[in-house]
């Protein structure tokens, strides 16, 4: 597994440019709370850390996985942000539902991403256990929320050099 020789929350901030005057949506799902509040808190930290302002982070929740599709959808729309960083966390149960979730949810974050014109950073945990879903969210194998700021950073680097 590809985690275990990564540890989530590691990169060279040095080839990270300065998130200084870039906006950034987070959409954070509400349902496992504790691991998406800590994944959205990492997040939150890495982009503070790297040179965006607090007034340039916006935090907004949504009810499950599947409503991030919506709620970064909305952010686009609204053209306040440089990137969005959608975040959730589904634990496979007993019913097929955890397929279908982490499936549509992948589907429409990915549509989203390749028909916006900003990037739309896709941080949905999809994992067999609350331990797995521990381990990434600031536990063993550090903090998938710092790997999307990173990522959403970069992002934006990216494209604002497209345009130049």
């Amino acid at each position: 597994m590809a985690t275990a020789l990564h540890n989530l929350s590691d990169y060279n901030s040095e080839c990270v440019p300065s998130a200084e005057g870039m906006h950034f949506g987070i959409v954070v799902s509400e349902w496992n709370s504790e691991i998406t509040e800590a994944l959205a808190n990492g997040a939150h930290d890495t982009l503070i850390k790297n040179g965006a302002r607090e007034e340039d982070v916006c935090v907004m929740t949504v009810p499950g996985s599947f409503e991030l599709i919506y709620g970064a959808a909305r952010m686009v729309k609204s053209q306040r942000f440089d990137a969005v960083i959608a975040i959730g966390c589904v634990i496979r149960g007993d019913t097929p539902h955890f397929d279908y979730i982490c499936q549509g949810t992948t589907q429409g974050l990915a549509s989203l991403n390749k028909d916006a014109q900003i990037p739309v950073v896709y941080g949905l945990l999809t994992c067999n256990d609350m331990e797995q879903a521990e381990m990434r969210s600031g536990g063993m194998l550090g903090n998938k929320g710092d790997e999307c700021a990173i990522t959403a950073i970069k992002m934006v680097d990216f494209a604002r050099h497209m345009k130049a």
